[in-house]
């Protein structure tokens, strides 16, 4: 496009608002996936989520019991350490279980991609196919990522993994012990700021609100509806306390 020297500033300044206007739109759809999220967010949740209603049910227990208040955040924070210490260790042993299967399937399809080249780029073929790519095309991505990287490609088109979602024992194991003890300390809190005789619906209605909000930021966190999740949260972590208590009541005695 052509201009005069008079229609240049306006030519210029369009031709800015035009590449600030494609800037932004490049911004806004850059695609950041909460699927990378999922390693550590499972985690933490589940954590924040077992420190909330494990620690609330045992100091309503506790309660129920008629014990005192010294007994009970005794009795609170010997279940924070103890949880907090169960959770990262089941973490990191689960997620190591996991790890190992990853490894043990990638080293196989390793050996096989030696052995068989053939038959494992026609199995990749296959996928894409199914995936509703014509045949020819199938095979000509499957030549190319193998190229690339056929261990990469067989590990994420056949076998499900991918660096993103893969299992990392440390990680999960930090974010579950961490947001464990957060969400242990919560009724531990409300057991310092009230007394004895006021505990179970103090603990209780907290509890509840602490857990309604978990699952707010659950909910926000990984994309999902934040009342639904906040209502699962709540009716879950509800019904394991409203048992607990009932124990306490039920024996007399600290559970």
């Amino acid at each position: 496009m052509h201009c005069t020297l008079e229609q240049f500033p306006a030519y210029a300044a369009g031709s800015l608002a035009r590449w600030l206007a494609h800037k932004a739109y490049i911004m806004r759809h850059i695609e950041a996936h909460r699927t990378q999220r999922v390693g550590w967010l499972r985690a933490a949740v589940l954590g924040a989520n077992d420190g909330i209603v494990s620690t609330a049910s045992l100091v309503l227990g506790v309660a129920a019991a008629g014990t005192s208040s010294q007994t009970i955040l005794v009795a609170g924070v010997a279940g924070l350490v103890a949880g907090a210490m169960s959770m990262a260790a089941g973490e990191y042993v689960s997620v190591c279980s996991q790890a190992d299967t990853e490894r043990s399937d990638l080293d196989r399809e390793r050996q096989e991609l030696a052995a068989y080249p053939e038959h494992e780029h026609a199995e990749l073929k296959e996928i894409y196919v199914q995936r509703g790519l014509d045949r020819r095309l199938a095979a000509e991505v499957a030549t190319q990522l193998m190229q690339h990287d056929a261990l990469g490609a067989h590990g994420r088109d056949e076998l499900g993994i991918s660096a993103a979602l893969a299992a990392r024992p440390l990680q999960a194991a930090l974010a579950s012990a961490a947001t464990f003890s957060v969400g242990a300390v919560l009724p531990l809190l409300i057991v310092l700021l009230f007394p004895s005789s006021d505990l179970i619906w103090a603990v209780s209605g907290a509890s509840l609100v602490f857990l309604a909000a978990l699952g707010a930021l659950s909910g926000w966190a990984g994309g999902a509806s934040l009342t639904r999740a906040a209502a699962r949260v709540t009716f879950w972590g509800a019904s394991a306390m409203a048992l607990t208590a009932g124990v306490g009541v039920l024996f007399g005695v600290s559970v």
